[in-house]
């Protein structure tokens, strides 16, 4: 079986579609071109992965070279579209010998209409790669060539599922839903050559519920009816089906009822509400990797069931750590019910970590407020970069639009890369009006977003309401317990070691009950603590590296969740 074949784009799905996913060839060269291949590689993962097969990491200046053949996707007409999930990070792409496009950013999806160079039967197709790694100023995430600590295994190439389809002459390049929940109804935008004309039904459990016509701009309204409005929450996560017709091209996706916001509570605190009712948020901090596909889990199961683990231990949220997942991951979030908190991908040059890490941690009170517009503290000075991050930040909101589950954009993270953050929050306000913005994760706050953003590992917790912001305490914890037999590295490395499951058990409740449950009635509205899994060196995860097992004991984690749930109920009301 070919690995992570499912549909890439749940919200998007055409019967033509054929992954590319499998067995490829592959060279690693100092040159852009490449008489001959090393070997086999596994897509979609990484060479520096186990799972590709290979094992190898590229370095700065190389090539990455891939080649495979395909045969063409079903029907004769229309145009032949090559879609790739991710590949990081500088990519050009070939197809029976001519260039057929190139792309930079190693995070999100693109498409190539590779028509005019297809032919019946057989094609080649050639991907070459180069990756800068941490030694560039592009979006990179937590990837290192030299790991250690909160730092991780660089990797490059392709990372996320690469598939074709083909499509009628006019097709849907884009479609974008948009939830009205006081209306009850769902705003339809499409993008093609001519949107016109599209036949759009919303079903609900099957049934047809609503029925619309686009405009000549793509514009469409699908009005609920009372009775069938049903809001999505992690309790009850309704989706809606959605089938839009334009012509011949028959797309199928989903949608959902729900609205976010921060509203007063009883009491006059700001808090955070889902669909007009005050909501505690109790989350984890999730990077993203897996111990043999690095940034590509091992299958769709694995992410399902990462999800499910989460919520087995009373979590209702998890923040998805300065990475951007594949589709399906938001797709199970939003058909399981989890509460996303997506993060943008920190880039920039070399951080002067003196001032970064360890000043902002130790001097935390003084300068949570220094104003991020010098951009030389925070590695930022390269002006080209600057404009690529807020196009990476357009289109990061643009791919991830439709999915319910996502509440709130995260544009920077404890001063990684961070420059004019009051900038990136108009950007993202102008974008989705339907969520939250948590301007500064952490600290150099601006005063902007909907959230005063705490970063708390190491000091006593004092939270105190905020006249404009709810307050979220978006990083805490980090007890660390090296499982025996689970680990993936001899060095370790957390926030405080626990020396067994006994005492990760003692001192996680210590830390909710004791320090964090009394906040809750200064103003605290949520939580996020790190974190969902161990991570090379970093073993301060509920769950190992492999997820064989679950490190935090579960009774107390629900204990815990279901005493936060309590105190939080109580203190909304008078």
């Amino acid at each position: 079986m070919v690995a992570l074949s499912e549909y890439p784009r749940p919200g998007m799905r055409r019967q033509s579609y054929v992954s590319l996913n499998g067995v490829w060839k592959y060279a690693i060269r100092k040159e852009e071109t490449a008489d001959s291949y090393d070997g086999e590689i596994v897509v979609p993962y990484s060479p520096e992965a186990e799972l590709s097969g290979v094992r190898r990491q590229l370095l700065p200046g190389q090539w990455l070279h891939y080649y495979r053949t395909f045969e063409a996707p079903p029907g004769e007409n229309g145009r032949v579209l090559l879609h790739f999930g991710a590949v990081d990070y500088l990519c050009r792409v070939y197809v029976n010998g001519q260039k057929v496009g190139e792309h930079r950013g190693g995070y999100l999806a693109f498409t190539l209409d590779i028509t005019e160079k297809f032919r019946p039967g057989e094609n080649e197709l050639i991907v070459k790669v180069q990756d800068p790694s941490d030694t560039g100023a592009q979006a990179r995430g937590k990837q290192k060539l030299r790991s250690g600590g909160m730092y991780y295994t660089a990797q490059s190439g392709i990372w996320k599922s690469v598939w074709i389809e083909r499509v009628p002459e006019n097709y849907l390049r884009e479609i974008r839903l948009t939830p009205e929940y006081d209306q009850g109804r769902i705003l339809v935008q499409l993008r093609a050559e001519n949107p016109q004309g599209a036949d759009i039904v919303l079903y609900s459990d099957g049934r047809e519920i609503a029925h619309a016509r686009s405009g000549e701009g793509g514009e469409a309204e699908l009005r609920i009816p009372e009775g069938d409005r049903r809001p999505w929450c992690p309790e009850d996560p309704f989706l809606y089906e959605v089938k839009i017709r334009l012509g011949e091209d028959v797309v199928r996706s989903y949608t959902a009822l729900r609205k976010y916001e921060i509203r007063r509570d009883d009491r006059g605190i700001l808090r955070f509400f889902l669909n007009d009712k005050p909501y505690f948020l109790h989350g984890l901090l999730d990077q993203g990797y897996w111990k043999e596909g690095l940034y590509t889990p091992p299958s769709d199961e694995a992410m399902c069931q990462d999800i499910r683990r989460a919520q087995s231990l009373g979590f209702n949220m998890l923040r998805k750590h300065v990475k951007i997942e594949a589709e399906r991951w938001y797709y199970h979030c939003d058909r399981l019910g989890m509460i996303v908190w997506q993060d943008m991908v920190n880039g920039g040059g070399t951080y002067k970590a003196w001032f970064v890490t360890y000043a902002a941690n130790i001097f935390l009170p003084f300068l949570r407020r220094w104003k991020d517009h010098r951009y030389s503290m925070t590695a930022r000075t390269d002006e080209k970069e600057r404009a690529r991050y807020y196009e990476e930040l357009e289109e990061m909101v643009r791919q991830l639009y439709n999915h319910p589950s996502i509440a709130c954009w995260t544009p920077f993270n404890e001063g990684w890369g961070q420059f004019d953050a009051g900038k990136a929050v108009e950007l993202l306000r102008s974008l989705d009006p339907t969520r939250l913005v948590e301007e500064a994760s952490g600290w150099f706050d601006q005063g902007g977003g909907d959230f005063d953003s705490i970063h708390n590992y190491f000091y006593p917790l004092h939270v105190r309401p905020n006249p404009r912001r709810a307050v979220l305490l978006s990083e805490y914890g980090g007890i660390a317990w090296a499982c025996p037999g689970h680990t993936q590295k001899e060095k370790t490395y957390g926030y405080g070691m626990a020396k067994d499951h006994a005492e990760l058990a003692k001192r996680y409740r210590e830390l909710l009950i004791q320090k964090v449950l009394p906040q809750i009635q200064h103003g605290l509205s949520g939580l996020i603590y790190t974190q969902l899994s161990d991570v090379e060196e970093e073993v301060n995860g509920i769950l190992t590296a492999d997820r064989v097992e679950i490190k935090l004991d579960p009774d107390t984690a629900k204990e815990c969740a279901r005493l936060l749930q309590e105190e939080f109920f109580r203190c909304v009301r008078k």
